[in-house]
């Protein structure tokens, strides 16, 4: 479907790619990884055409069409409703529409064959398309991806960009591209919409290549793994983690060839040596020292996983208790985020709070660090130095700074070499130290200020989202500092890798309650299986099916609001079939009419006519007519199902 062969790409003197080659199939699921500016989101304008190889080609087949997701996409605007935004995924099909709706309106005085036959041929194509279904799709992948009902309507400029970027995915998603490019889609997604996204990828249709730094996203959605390294592509034939595992054993195979080679090298220097004099020897000598000049070298390997070992100064441990909330209520108008709601971090806990957007778990975090005002009681423990991680921190970093003297301001008592030390661990490295703030990346920014966070001698961590803007490297180093760390700290994130790496304790907002497992968690969703298989179960047995609809509504909410969602899908169906039908309805009145007339009556060649439309009009009817009756059918069921 599409070959890039021995692709080179330079960007002043320092080559992206050098002799590269991919070839990706019509169903390929990759990944693309590799560290940061290595070329990944480079590679995907290469591939689309916003960039221009140096040398070498990208080729693609004729019918092979191409959607890609990319950061630019954050400042488009338009007046436009989300809901209309991505139906334009949908233009030959929205075409149709306008053309059914102009010759609908001809056909006011104009009843000839020639506009009938064109109405029937429209209407053909346009159930082809499924263009009954197309809205119905739209609001389906919009919602899947975090939308509310309610916002479908509202206009794309009033949302901020990483909403706006959902809107732009799923517009993507709908269009169906024959290759599916995504760079970093989980960014501006919560939990449920990336595990909704992941579903929708596994069945696509088409070709996907995704560029993440969410390694359980790439688990869950790829099928092959493309490591951008070099200035090549070296492809792997499985998910990240066989790519992990793949390349681990390759590095061991690469170093052991390496050190083998090495030893010859030696061996053969050493022959050269002793021997350059001796004139008996001179041939043996010149042949190797040419073997020498034409041997292919084996790189040594070079590790790209980093060993964190910090070393976290407490000036004093705080108490057991380190903060209580009781009967705490909080809402802002008639949005409530909790109510009447319990909670307690003890000292050791490192905790979790997971679940969507909009459920105000950066909310919980204020409230514990007592900056958000609430009804009810907030206990702060014996002891307790908090230290609060959020992304406007990344703002108020003093951008005229160093990075370096940034981490002398950052309050502790640590050395210049020890503040190196600490930087190292997350990528900045000799000279690295002295970059100005303000030419740092994003990630680079929320490194330094991880790093700050960490060496605040903080013995209570508050982190909202500190993974965003990380690379898979980063990531990996602060979930090691995490696990090093022995105080307490409570996270908001979406990067289940992360999660799994660092929590003890689950909480989750249910009900405007905070709700707590106890547990890691792998063992907070085996529990969570359990729970909602143990549901389905009592939903099932229960013998009177008032009964099944009350216990499917408390104890299996996710499948009720799957159903919810396929009874509004079909009650759009049946509206846009009914319009149909009344528009029909209208037309035989006008036939009939038309037929009663002592004109037409008296003309037999004129009555045949009319009555010939009039036929055709009715057949029509009957199509539709069976439609609407399956349709009910379809409802009724739906409804009876939710009780």
């Amino acid at each position: 479907m599409l070959s890039i062969n021995n692709l080179s790409y330079f960007i002043g003197g320092r080559g992206l790619y050098e002799n590269a080659s991919l070839h990706i199939k019509p169903k390929d699921k990759i990944g693309l990884v590799g560290l940061n500016g290595t070329g990944k989101s480079t590679l995907l304008k290469l591939i689309n055409g916003d960039y221009q190889p140096s040398a070498g080609d990208i080729q693609k087949a004729k019918d092979c069409t191409i959607g890609f997701l990319n950061q630019d996409l954050l400042s488009y605007q338009s007046e436009d409703s989300i809901l209309d935004v991505a139906l334009e995924a949908f233009q030959a099909t929205l075409k149709l529409q306008e053309e059914i709706d102009a010759v609908l309106k001809q056909m006011e005085t104009d009843y000839s064959d020639q506009v009938i036959d064109r109405l029937a041929k429209l209407q053909d194509q346009f159930e082809a398309n499924e263009g009954y279904t197309i809205k119905a799709k739209a609001e389906e992948v919009l919602e899947g991806i975090g939308f509310q009902t309610a916002d479908l309507n509202r206009p794309l400029k009033t949302f901020s960009g990483g909403w706006r970027m959902r809107v732009m995915l799923a517009k993507l998603l709908l269009e169906k591209p024959s290759l599916l490019m995504l760079d970093e889609p989980t960014n501006h997604l919560d939990l449920p919409s990336i595990q909704w996204v992941e579903n929708y990828l596994k069945t696509y249709e088409g070709a996907v290549i995704v560029v993440s730094h969410d390694q359980e996203f790439l688990d869950n959605c790829i099928e092959k793994t493309v490591e951008v390294s070099h200035g090549g592509l070296t492809l792997y034939s499985g998910n990240y983690s066989f790519y992990k595992e793949e390349k681990k054993e390759r590095m061991e195979i690469q170093q052991n060839a390496y050190e083998n080679q090495q030893q010859m090298i030696k061996q053969t220097e050493r022959f050269i040596e002793r021997f350059r004099a001796k004139a008996t020897k001179s041939n043996q000598v010149q042949s190797r020292v040419k073997a020498l000049e034409r041997l292919d070298r084996v790189n040594e390997v070079v590790d790209d996983n980093i060993a964190v070992n910090f070393k976290f100064k407490f000036s004093q441990q705080s108490g057991r208790d380190v903060v209580t909330l009781d009967q705490v209520s909080k809402a802002y108008g008639d949005l409530v985020i909790l109510k009447n709601s319990t909670a307690r971090i003890e000292r050791g806990d490192k905790i979790a709070l997971i679940g969507a957007n909009g459920k105000g778990k950066s909310t919980v975090l204020r409230i514990i660090d007592g900056t958000e005002k609430v009804e009810g009681s907030r206990t702060e423990g014996y002891n307790v130095i908090k230290s609060f991680f959020a992304q406007h921190q990344l703002e108020a970093l003093n951008v005229n700074n160093e990075i370096l003297q940034e981490m002398n301001q950052a309050g502790s008592s640590k050395t210049e070499q020890e503040l190196r030390n600490v930087l190292g661990c997350f990528l900045f490295t000799n000279e690295d130290v002295f970059k100005k703030i303000k030419v740092l990346s994003g990630g680079e920014k929320s490194r330094v200020a991880l790093a700050k966070t960490l060496i605040s001698e903080a013995n209570f961590l508050l982190l909202d989202e500190p993974t965003n803007h990380l690379d898979m490297q980063s990531v990996n180093i602060l979930i090691q500092a995490l696990e090093q760390y022995e105080g307490t700290f409570i996270t908001v994130s979406h990067d289940r890798h992360f999660i799994r790496g660092v929590a003890n304790k689950i909480w989750y907002i249910e009900d405007q309650e905070i709700k707590e497992y106890p547990g890691t968690y792998e063992e907070f969703l085996n529990w969570k299986a359990k729970q909602d298989a143990e549901a389905l179960v009592t939903a099932k047995t229960e013998s009177t099916p008032k009964v099944v609809a009350v216990k499917r509504r408390e104890i299996n909410q996710t499948e009720a609001n799957q159903v919810k969602k396929e009874l509004k899908k079909k009650q759009r169906e049946l509206e846009i079939v009914e319009e149909q039908l009344m528009g029909l309805e209208e037309q035989k009145i006008a036939l009939e009419a038309e037929m009663a007339s002592p004109e037409v009556f008296a003309d037999s060649q004129k009555l045949e006519a009319v009555n010939l439309k009039y036929q055709k009009i009715k057949d029509q009817e009957a199509k539709i007519n069976a439609q609407w009756e399956q349709l009910v059918e379809e409802i009724e069921q739906l409804e009876l199902e939710l009780g």
